[in-house]
């Protein structure tokens, strides 16, 4: 990847084995951790109707805590200046959203490895996002 741009590389994270090995991969392509910007996208959880839902818990409580799960989990990277960010949304247009306000020179994204039925009915979020993203994007196969 000598010719690619590697100062600011997105690497969106869910918490899954997957995940983690495409922060391992971003961490092995730039020189500097503090180029890796880590994302977590959390579902919206706004009730569909009108008035308040009772047991659902504040956004902002949910943004804090997957913050500080990704900050302990990561570790090694936020202690070398990686920034970790947790946004709201639809993950594929929030990953790619991110990705244009960072101004990223590349996206490093798990695929799941859905297949058959499950890919047409859920899609991957992967293949959005390199059909949305106005960078390059480096899909690690699981």
């Amino acid at each position: 990847m000598s010719g690619l741009r590697r100062e600011c590389v997105i690497v969106p994270v869910d918490f899954s084995a997957e995940s983690y090995k495409a922060f391992d991969t971003a961490l092995g392509i730039v020189d500097s951790p503090a180029k890796v910007h880590v994302v977590h996208v959390l579902a919206d959880l706004a009730p569909l109707e009108a008035g308040e839902v009772w047991g659902l818990p504040d956004m902002t409580v949910r943004l804090e805590r997957a913050k500080q799960l990704l900050v302990q989990e990561l570790a090694r990277g936020v202690a070398g200046g990686m920034s970790v960010d947790v946004v709201v949304g639809d993950p594929a247009h929030a990953i790619t959203d991110f990705a244009s306000e960072k101004k990223a020179d590349l996206i490093v994204i798990p695929s799941h490895g859905r297949t058959g039925l499950t890919r047409l009915l859920i899609g991957s979020t992967a293949e959005r996002v390199v059909r949305l993203a106005h960078c390059p994007v480096l899909v690690l196969r699981s």
